[in-house]
């Protein structure tokens, strides 16, 4: 059998939770999910579920209809009864509440929103397909969302994050111990994060085969399953070069042969994995700034747009599908260029006053 690549067996995983949160919840959410499934991702429709598991016990804690009733039970009755002022108390409701289990909920702008997106899909499915007249989520705002500062490194904090990675230093004894045995993987991870600004998520699903160090270029699977290149410059090529070194001696556990970067358990390095290694290092360095594989992202789009000004090549080389996403990032970047460009051209010599 054909082995899988890490996006098909991330894949199969999120089917299968899927489904586990199907189980939960009224089978006629489960035909919403069928129908979409041509066009979303799996980690999607995961959210969605979760979104949608939080409304239903919504329903079921706040109408006495159906208080004695297991989720599974609620009928698609209350589709067509609620209303956008019922929708609206439902996102006031998730601002705080307190769980079955006294555990207390808060949502911020970011979570109410994003619980409304999941519940006007799910109802637009319904109306679109005419089984509801009315979609009551329409009439419902959006939250406002609060732009908030973009987390990325400045360029000393670039140099002391990697000399950190490379060296060791203010390590503590047992780390030092530790960062002996991965220091070399730990530099080309961070430096091939940094150099390219790929998702964490689209590099640890690496394989040995994707780096082509003939083009300088590695192959990545994007967001949706697609597959793009990304090239990389000559201080990720030394960091991968010199990973490869040693990777050559290492013996896999049995699935992970072909996986680029591996955990110290010799398996697929996970996500999680590489989210604890970043922060390691970012508190080490002595940044007070939170650094997570996201920011250092950012910190390489940043540096990109810098150097370019061309914010559709950062779209691209991020791999955004829209570069409204990306103007939205890097709009305080937009905002300095322009400022810059102020006295970049001249309608008229300055001509000496004494002549």
């Amino acid at each position: 059998m054909k082995e899988r690549s890490y996006y098909e067996e991330k894949n199969i995983e999120n089917i299968k939770k899927l489904r586990e949160l199907e189980k939960e919840l009224p089978p006629y959410v489960t035909t919403f999910f069928r129908g979409i499934e041509p066009y979303t991702a799996s980690r999607t429709r995961i959210a969605y579920a979760i979104d949608l598991k939080v409304f239903f016990e919504y329903i079921r804690d706040s109408n006495p209809l159906y208080h004695k009733k297991e989720l599974r039970e609620i009928g698609f009755e209350v589709l067509t009864r609620l209303k956008a002022a019922d929708i609206e108390e439902f996102l006031e409701h998730l601002k705080y509440y307190v769980t079955a289990d006294g555990k207390e909920i808060t949502n911020s702008e970011a979570g109410i929103k994003r619980k409304l997106s999941a519940l006007r899909s799910f109802y637009n499915y319904f109306h679109t397909h005419q089984i509801i007249n009315e979609n009551p989520t329409l009439q419902v705002k959006m939250p406002k969302m609060h732009e908030k500062n973009i987390i990325r490194m400045d360029s000393g904090e670039v140099i002391e994050f990697l000399d950190t990675v490379e060296t060791g230093q203010n390590l503590s004894k047992n780390q030092r111990i530790f960062h002996k045995k991965t220091k070399v993987r730990d530099l080309a991870l961070t430096t091939l994060l940094l150099g390219t600004g790929i998702r964490v998520s689209e590099c640890v699903g690496l394989n040995l085969k994707d780096v082509d160090f003939n083009n300088d270029r590695i192959n990545i699977t994007r967001k949706g399953g697609f597959e793009s290149f990304v090239y990389f410059g000559e201080e990720v090529k030394a960091a991968l070069l010199a990973y490869m070194e040693e990777r050559k001696k290492v013996i896999p556990a049995s699935g992970h042969e072909n996986a680029l970067f591996l955990s110290s358990r010799l398996q697929r390095i996970s996500v999680r994995n590489v989210e604890i290694l970043v922060k390691k290092y970012a508190v080490i360095s002595g940044t007070s700034k939170k650094i997570t594989p996201h920011k250092l992202r950012s910190t390489y789009g940043t540096q990109l747009y810098r150097e370019t000004g061309d914010i559709y090549l950062v779209a691209d080389v991020l791999g955004h599908k829209d570069v409204n996403t990306t103007k939205k990032h890097y709009a305080a970047l937009e905002e300095e260029r322009r400022r810059s460009a102020k006295d970049a051209v001249t309608l008229r010599d300055n001509k000496d006053s004494n002549e």
